[in-house]
């Protein structure tokens, strides 16, 4: 059985849909599938963006040695997830 399909609705003026049917037309596509296609295209753009980082050379260096001694000791890092434990097992009412 095939997944549930979702539907969005959304309203344009006439101008717009005019517009964005042309284009569908021109690109050999649906109106329906024209959206969702540019849609898809400038969401997976948008979440590229947000969920990549650019270091400068400087920080990436900083970076690949951070890793380099991940084996050191953490004592700020060991007393907050010690904090993070205690907290999280706290009886709830």
């Amino acid at each position: 059985m095939p997944p549930a399909l979702e539907r969005i609705d959304l309203r344009t003026s006439a101008e717009t849909k005019a517009l964005i049917a042309r284009a569908a037309s021109t690109a050999g596509m649906s109106v329906s599938a024209f959206l969702l296609s540019a849609a898809q295209e400038r969401a997976k753009a948008v979440l590229g963006e947000a969920e990549s980082l650019t270091l400068t050379q400087r920080d990436w260096e900083a970076f690949v040695a951070a890793l380099d001694h991940l084996d050191q000791p953490r004592p700020k890092l060991a007393a907050a997830m010690a904090r993070y434990r205690a907290w999280r097992s706290e009886p709830t009412d």
